[in-house]
């Protein structure tokens, strides 16, 4: 694994390497051994997108392993304006150890990668959130102690954290299915890839655009913001299109009476979700938040260590 950029891209072994090495850094974490694997080292952080979770998971997580981490805004640098991707990827792979990138356009980051020399790490971009829903595989793995043959509904936009949940499903062997309203549904290829994924490792996937229909009988239900980062301007559009498709206790009642919910947040009370299921008991938000964390440090340490 020389970068982490799409999931697709990455073999269940590797998966169930990282999965292997989170838990035994957060055990260390947690027990207070210290763990400096990139002690001297560098990860270099550019931020097109803003974000509370990434910016502090991926600092906090290179400070606990011993390295340094760099924030670079867009102020600071500016992906394919100006100085062109080569020549920003070429000049700092001579100074840093790392590369994490959270952007709009998937291309950027592939582009970089091609020309860089270091490891870079895709933080997010409009198409994919992959180490997002590492965390949240991991986090079910931790509460249902298996991921196999469980089923997860996706019920909300077809955006980045669906298209990598439906990669992520598929490679780990999980059951998933998306509903989305009638517009919003995800891209072709991703659900072919997808497709291509579960014949090998034998999961379900069904797409539709009922939402009640999508959480029968799961096991894990998940939804994200219905407006994401600029997209401010549609919010009035999102909400009228979106109507029927919060997660509230009516709708979470026809999952199995043990499912988890999952959120990658920041979560918009009141519109994706209801204040009784984020707040329930059957909530893990804040578990699949802290996650972020500890699956991120295994991804520098394989890939930086």
């Amino acid at each position: 694994m020389k970068n982490f950029i799409n999931l697709n891209d990455i073999s269940l072994d590797e998966i169930n390497n990282i999965f292997d090495i989170t838990g035994k850094l957060k055990n260390k974490l947690h027990s207070g051994v210290k763990h400096p694997i990139l002690n001297g080292k560098t990860l270099g952080m550019i931020f097109s997108k803003s974000s509370t979770r990434t910016r502090v998971s991926f600092e906090v997580g290179t400070y606990q392993l011993g390295g340094h981490p760099l924030f670079l805004s867009s102020s600071d640098i500016q992906l394919g304006r100006g100085e062109t991707i080569y020549d920003t990827a070429k000049v700092l792979s001579r100074y840093v150890d790392g590369i994490m990138i959270r952007t709009y356009k998937q291309s950027d980051i592939e582009e970089f990668a091609k020309y860089s020399s270091v490891p870079v790490i895709n933080g997010l971009s409009d198409l994919l959130h992959p180490c997002q829903i590492l965390a949240d595989l991991y986090t079910v793995l931790e509460k249902k102690g298996t991921l196999k043959g469980l089923k997860l509904s996706y019920i909300g936009d077809g955006n980045n954290v669906a298209h990598s949940l439906l990669h992520g499903c598929t490679k780990v062997g999980m059951d998933i299915s998306v509903a989305t309203p009638k517009g919003y549904e995800c891209e072709d290829f991703i659900v072919k890839e997808s497709i291509e994924n579960a014949k090998l490792s034998g999961s379900q996937i069904s797409i539709s655009n009922n939402p009640e229909e999508a959480i029968e009988n799961s096991d894990v239900v998940y939804t994200d913001t219905w407006i994401s980062m600029g997209q401010e301007s549609a919010k009035n559009t999102k909400i009228k299109d979106f109507d029927g498709f919060q997660i509230n206790s009516e709708k979470f009642g026809k999952a199995k009476q043990n499912a988890m919910f999952l959120h990658c947040l920041p979560a918009y009370r009141g519109y994706e979700v209801s204040d009784d299921v984020i707040d329930g008991q059957n909530s893990f938000v804040f578990d699949e938040a802290e996650n972020r964390l500890h699956v991120q440090k295994a991804i520098m340490a394989i890939l930086m260590g």
